[in-house]
């Protein structure tokens, strides 16, 4: 399957298609790596796209969700699965990067109540061998982490920046724009750099996860989901930048 020319999956037909190509795949390493951009993505905002990182096929799909709505969840590959069923599935990971305002959104928006998630950033904090005071972002863990030639990093930043002046609003942008179409050429590049080095970034901790840090990491990030679906949680804030209890 390939993307289509304006860069977006949004047509029911297309998303029945996409599902039937995410069965039976490889679940070590993990197959999939999702992402997701919104306004005030939250229980208080909105989901505009999700990102769909198909780590053995190596393609990228940005799903349409401001335009389909719950049909991006709802619509049904040729055996009847969905993409709620495989976000629900405790049987296949699904690789995040600080799933909670994710795991928010997609609670109270769609009632979808993750399972089997693996979330990059605590694999990162808990591979440390010192300082985990504070988790860090995945810019942050890409350029720490992984070994980027110069034109890699370059494009990084670059695509970084271009994504930010349009929609943060600290860079005169507005999130707004993630629900504009077609989608600008800028904030499609950001949405695929944003899973873009998931892989590698799962790979590179997975192998320095030693002792009961693993198991920790599963914890943490079940916890960070039941967190996510409460009354209480609060997405914002600088809270968001602590580790789970009792890790440093």
């Amino acid at each position: 399957m390939s993307t289509p020319p304006n860069g977006l999956i949004d047509t029911p037909t297309a998303i029945s298609t996409l599902i039937d190509t995410l069965v039976d795949l490889p679940t070590n390493p993990p197959s999939l790596y999702i992402d997701l951009e919104g306004v005030h993505l939250s229980r208080f905002g909105s989901i505009s796209i999700l990102q769909l990182l198909v780590a053995p096929t190596n393609e990228t799909y940005l799903l349409d969700v401001h335009v389909l709505g719950d049909k991006v969840f709802s619509a049904p590959g040729v055996n009847g699965s969905t993409l709620k069923d495989i976000l629900e599935s405790a049987s296949i990971p699904k690789v995040f990067f600080d799933v909670r305002n994710d795991s928010d959104a997609l609670f109270s928006h769609f009632n979808i109540k993750l399972s089997d998630v693996v979330d990059v950033q605590l694999m990162e904090l808990a591979a440390r061998t010192s300082g985990k005071k504070f988790v860090n972002g995945l810019s942050k863990c890409i350029e720490r982490s992984l070994v980027l030639t110069y034109s890699e990093k370059q494009r990084l930043r670059d695509t970084k920046e271009a994504g930010l002046k349009l929609f943060a609003p600290e860079r005169g942008g507005q999130y707004e724009v993630f629900n504009v179409r077609p989608l600008p050429n800028e904030l499609r590049l950001y949405c695929l750099q944003d899973v873009h080095y998931m892989p590698r970034l799962w790979l590179h901790y997975n192998a320095r996860l030693h002792g009961a840090w693993g198991n920790r990491v599963q914890e943490a990030t079940k916890d960070r989901v039941t967190l996510s679906q409460s009354e209480s949680f609060n997405g914002k804030g600088p809270h968001m930048a602590l580790p789970p209890t009792g890790w440093f």
